[in-house]
Formats: structure tokens, sequence, C-alpha cells
């Protein structure tokens, strides 16, 4: 299973991959935005400013607010092209060149989203039932490494931020894409600390991490853990903080799950999910979850 993190070297380094400061429309200057995660227990952030002319084509250089324990990875949200619906494309690129240049007039999100993988980029195609993106639009983007499958901003604020439903159609379709939870944060209050991602990496390395995030191996949180998930011979093994609901989710209708009180582990058999994928969801009494990404059988 190459996509499974956590018997890899290394430890988990938690990290939000969507946020804005006042370079577009955040409240807070980048500086003070990396310094609130950090002392959130953050160990690296991406600050994704909106690539459009209204803001002058900014991409943040958050290089200097990096420290021994902290880092950030370059990023951007891009917006050329429009959707089927009529609205213009929301694509994160996370480990963007500062000097990625501004679109031509007539160029497509899937060509800008293309343009920013080959410069070395990870592709996120984010909050899409935010915006009413369809499953046709987002296989446009060949590109793409994940889709946003929770963004907390969006949650919060007008209930449109839960997306594994949207990703499974893909999956569904043979798209091998992950996962990842973010903030999206604009206001650094009630848009905050909400979702993240728990990437395995043996250093805390942006290129490091940006190298293990394009491979999956990470998975999301709103706050449960998930020490481990193995699979042996035909059963699949789960271990994590408490819990009060382990579930496994795979292709079209196939899952299973175990509900009780302070759960740290749970055993399942693989066989019905063998043909495609299974994912694992664990919920904590508090009604927060972590999401493992996709695990491939073949």
């Amino acid at each position: 299973m190459k996509n499974l993190p956590f018997a890899r070297p290394g430890q988990f380094y938690r990290g939000n991959l969507h946020t804005h400061s006042t370079n577009s429309d955040g409240v807070f200057t980048a500086e003070e935005v990396c310094r609130r995660y950090r002392e959130a227990g953050y160990d690296f952030i991406s600050i994704s400013e909106h690539f459009v002319d209204r803001f002058n084509f900014t991409i943040t250089d958050t290089s200097a607010y990096r420290t021994d324990n902290f880092t950030t990875l370059i990023a951007a949200e891009l917006h050329q092209g429009k959707i089927m619906v009529g609205d213009p494309w929301h694509i994160l690129a996370v480990g963007i060149p500062i000097d990625f240049t501004r679109p031509e007039q007539q160029e497509t999100g899937p060509e800008i989203a293309r343009r920013a993988a080959d410069a070395g980029a990870f592709i996120g195609i984010v909050h899409p039932s935010w915006y009413g993106l369809t499953t046709r639009d987002a296989k446009t983007i060949d590109s793409a490494h994940a889709i946003e499958i929770y963004n907390h901003g969006s949650s919060v604020e007008v209930e449109r931020g839960e997306d594994w439903p949207f990703c499974d159609l893909l999956l569904n379709d043979g798209w091998r894409l992950s996962g990842f939870a973010t903030d999206d944060a604009h206001k650094i209050t009630h848009d905050a600390f909400g979702g993240w991602i728990n990437v395995r990496s043996e250093t805390l390395d942006p290129d490091a991490l940006l190298d293990a995030m394009k491979a999956g191996l990470y998975y999301s949180s709103q706050g449960p853990e998930i020490h481990d998930i193995r699979i042996e011979g035909n059963e699949l093994h789960v271990e994590c903080t408490p819990a009060v609901n382990i579930s496994l989710q795979g292709r079209g209708a196939r899952s299973n799950y175990i509900s009780g009180e302070g759960l740290k582990a749970a055993s399942f058999p693989t066989e019905r999910f063998e043909e495609a994928y299974v994912r694992v969801t664990v919920r904590d009494e508090s009604g927060n979850r972590a999401w493992s990404n996709p695990i491939w059988f073949d």
C-alpha cells in the first residue's frame, strides 16, 4: 500500500494549506497569520493569496517567517477561466514558485493548473460544494493531486464545507486523488484552527513536505489522531485516539463501521473493498473527525 504513511520513517507535521492575509482579502498581515498558527501548535502553513489582477497577482513570500520548528510553503489560489456555472475557478497551488508568471488573458483553469504543476506545485481542487463545481469540471484538471474534502470557513459560515462525497464520485470513476482538510481562514477567528493535515515526513523541509503531500502521505483531521492504519492479510487495522465511531468507506455503497465508547482500535475484513479502494473515518465524542486518504489495493 504505497500511500499508507504510518510506518514510514519520520513523524507527522501539522499544517494548514489554505489561508489568506492582507496581501489579498485576509484581515491580518502574513507575518501575523504565521505567528498565530505557529503559536497554535502548527508546524507549517501555506498563505494562498488570490492570484488575480485585483491583488496584482501576488504570491506571498513567507520564507522570512520560518524558524527551526516552523516552516512555510509558498502557495497561491488560482482563478483563471470559468467553471460550468460561470464562476471563476478556485485551484490551490502549494509549492508554486515566487516568480510564477501571471496568466495570459485566454489561459484556462486546467491550463494554469497544469503550468503550476509543471513548476512543481501540489494542485488541490478546493471547496467544490461552496461554488457549485461539478465532477465534469473537476475532471478537466488532469494535474490535480487532491480534493479539499473539508473547508472549515465554508463549513462554519455557509454550511458548504463538506466534500468527501464529491471526492468519492471521482474515486468511483477511477481518479486517484487524495483528500485534504483546511481552514481557508480570512479572519483567523471562527474560521481558523478547524481542519488541517498531518504530513508524514523525515524533516520539516518544505520540499520534503511537498513530496510527501504529492504522494498522499498524510491524513486530515479536526482533532482526532490516527496512530496507525495497516493491512495484514485480509484485515485492516486502525489505531487512534478515543473515538465513538470508526468507519470505512469504499467504492459505491461499500462501507463498514464499529461504534462504542472510547474506541482506540478496530479491525475490519477488507474483502468488500479490494476491487478498488478503502478510506477510514474516525469520529470522537465531540463530533470531530479524522480522515485517511484512499488506500488502493492494486
